[in-house]
């Protein structure tokens, strides 16, 4: 019996979305069926570059379209509330680009929103789909390493892509917001998703002091129940392009996963060229060069597991808990950074959870201290 076709709405034309267009292109199961954007010429060209029916400026006009059933949220983080709860409302399942909110409060609504609808709401942690560290986890499931004590995941670059990523007011936070929910999320689900007890931090700013005065560098430990350990580092402040590596220790084996070496060609030019989801600014010079960087990175497999899930209603790999799960423990990271090690869970006032992780630093930045 052929599948169930799933109708995507995609909110947001920028970097994300053009991935995502693309990851939803590969796939068996899902069709974009309209795109949103604030900006009418934008949408538009958006529309016409993937060969999407139908294009809106309203992203609630988008979720109540009868063919939606699947509204992909590609848009800022500061807009990921309002947009998940408006496609919740329409009765529509969302998935939603990491980091699942801005705030804890934020990340709550959404999830109650989807709850009360009876829709999935879908959290979308890339690197749990990539296929190096797919096979580094099945490895680790099979007991190839023995029993798994010690998780690393790392990510750095010279710093993101669009300029609204350096007001924390918008994002929520610096480097550990935007890249440090990969590395938490990663090292959560290849420990079997435990809950965390404390976390400690180094947060700074080191590099772009004239840019932003959110964090560019950031170590974060985190200790799981059934004495487990992550050792994430993210970086805006590294040269050189991409690199992103995890590692799985054991008390039988190891295994080192690079997400960037090994399957790129090794590349100089004097002009430079376009990447895909590479994010270093000047392709000039040397460079790694990926044969399919949009796979390697695991962004199709991620989309068509979600349309999937719509399609033969099976919970998802992450959910909308995890992104909360992976945003408290943020939190945490932050607030370590000016007190030392923070026991979890947190408890947290009302007025605590609607403020943004990186405001958990206090007034002072711990570099002032």
């Amino acid at each position: 019996m052929r599948r169930v076709e799933v109708g995507v709405g995609l909110v947001g034309t920028g970097f994300i979305g053009q991935v995502h267009a693309e990851a939803f292109s590969r796939s068996a199961v899902a069709s974009v069926r309209a795109v949103a954007s604030r900006s009418a010429d934008r949408a538009e060209a958006f529309a016409s570059q993937w060969g999407i029916p139908a294009w809106q400026t309203d992203y609630r006009e988008l979720a109540a379209r009868p063919d939606v059933d699947l509204v992909c949220v590609a848009a800022p983080n500061w807009l990921h509330r309002d947009i998940v709860v408006a496609a919740a409302e329409a009765g529509k399942h969302v998935v939603c680009e990491k980091p699942l909110a801005r705030t804890l409060a934020e990340a709550d609504e959404m999830i109650a929103a989807c709850r009360r609808a009876g829709v999935k709401l879908m959290y979308a942690e890339v690197i749990c789909f990539a296929p190096k560290y797919v096979r580094a986890k099945e490895l680790a499931d099979e007991g190839a390493f023995g029993e798994v004590y010690l998780v690393r995941q790392s990510e750095q670059h010279s710093g993101p892509h669009s300029d609204w990523f350096w007001d924390p007011g918008l994002a929520g936070g610096g480097a550990l917001m935007d890249m440090g929910c990969h590395g938490i999320e990663f090292t959560r689900w290849v420990h079997g998703k435990p809950l965390a007890r404390s976390v400690s931090a180094e947060v700074g700013t080191y590099v772009h002091h004239q840019r932003t005065v959110a964090d560019d560098h950031a170590i974060v430990t985190i200790r799981f129940e059934g004495r487990r350990v992550a050792l994430i580092e993210v970086s805006w402040a590294k040269p050189g392009g991409a690199d992103d590596r995890a590692e799985i220790v054991g008390s039988k084996g190891l295994t080192y996963a690079d997400l960037v070496r090994g399957s790129s060609l090794t590349t100089f030019s004097d002009v430079g060229y376009g990447y895909a989801v590479e994010k270093a600014p000047d392709t000039r010079g040397w460079t790694l060069t990926s044969v399919d960087e949009v796979w390697d990175s695991g962004y199709p497999q991620e989309m068509d597991h979600f349309a999937r899930c719509v399609a033969d209603d099976t919970v998802p790999r992450e959910t909308g808990e995890d992104g909360r799960a992976v945003l408290e423990i943020i939190y945490a990271a932050y607030r370590a950074a000016r007190h030392g090690r923070v026991e979890l869970p947190l408890q947290l006032t009302n007025e605590e959870a609607a403020r943004p992780p990186f405001e958990q630093l206090g007034t002072r930045h711990p570099d002032d201290a």
